[in-house]
């Protein structure tokens, strides 16, 4: 067993791991006392929180194997434990190197954003591996976020791979040739309901290639959310969230039901009457560049006050 620890004074902006797993962007971590989104931690995340993670690299582990990956934060550290060393991953999955101070001098002063960096401060946005982000977030459709965590954490422990780490067994999430094979009963058993023929198709897409991360990447942003619709169940918000939260596009901003009230109560100027022109009005009142992270404080916000 790996372990190790990161100073949060280290991270510029701090850092806040409850906010940052419990905000909706990300529904790749369980809590271990399976009490995500149910109530505040006044210490920001010193529950034990775990995900598994794709294939083995460098851990001395089998070639292939999933790793396990276990943080809290407490007494102003991350700790870990994994099965590899955790550091780069946390890293990278977690944005802790995204210069927080900096990312907010960019976007405006008012009062909705200022109350809501204050009330979340180290919340920052993730970076998930694409398919499970595709997947959770074709299955957020009308669902709330407790839902849609649940849902994921079904088809992992359904469809994904076992790995066992210190004692306990845990789940991968399910590889894109695993879900495509499964039936449409066997999702709809899980809870999916109508979305479950839209996973298994998507699905199908990644593990045939015929659709992929590489057809989005690199593309302009609204030319990104386009290409992502190629993916079945994905309209603009979907699309939206999956380049915030995976393909590093900062600058979407996913009109779900929050940031429409947010918008009707606060920027009624930015509705615009169809979701392409709202959303580039209310990027561009949320400092454009790092909307996406205005969008994701503001949400967070909304939904706990609400």
């Amino acid at each position: 067993m790996h372990s190790g620890s990161i100073p949060v004074a280290d991270l510029s902006g701090g850092f806040d791991l409850q906010a940052t797993l419990e905000s909706g962007q990300t529904f790749l971590w369980r809590r271990d006392d399976d009490r995500a989104y149910e109530e505040a931690d006044p210490y920001g995340g010193s529950a034990w929180y775990y995900t598994v993670v794709g294939e083995s690299a460098g851990s001395g582990r089998a070639s292939g194997d999933p790793d396990v990956v276990r943080v809290r934060q407490r007494d102003g550290l991350l700790e870990w434990e994994a099965t590899t060393d955790a550091d780069p991953l946390l890293t990278e999955r977690l944005r802790l190197d995204d210069d927080l101070p900096a990312i907010f001098a960019e976007l405006p002063d008012d009062e909705l954003l200022a109350s809501a960096t204050d009330a979340y401060r180290g919340l920052r946005i993730v970076d998930d591996p694409f398919f499970p982000c595709l997947i959770s977030f074709i299955c957020s459709a009308q669902m709330r976020v407790g839902r849609i965590h649940g849902m994921q954490t079904a088809l992992a422990r359904e469809f994904g791979a076992e790995v066992e780490f210190d004692g306990e067994r845990y789940h991968a999430y399910p590889t894109p040739d695993r879900l495509a094979s499964a039936t449409e009963e066997e999702l709809r058993a899980l809870g999916l309901g109508y979305r479950a023929p839209y996973v298994r198709r998507s699905a199908e897409l990644v593990a045939s290639g015929e659709a992929t991360a590489d057809d989005v990447l690199g593309l302009d942003y609204e030319a990104a959310r386009e290409a992502a619709q190629a993916f079945v169940g994905v309209g603009d918000k979907v699309a939206d969230c999956v380049l915030l939260f995976s393909l590093g596009y900062l600058e979407a901003v996913p009109l779900d039901t929050w940031i429409q009230t947010a918008i009707a109560d606060y920027y009624p100027d930015c509705d615009r009457g169809s979701y392409a022109k709202t959303s580039r009005a209310i990027r561009e009142r949320f400092g454009g560049e790092y909307a996406g992270y205005a969008q994701t404080y503001v949400f967070h916000y909304l939904r706990n006050q609400g």
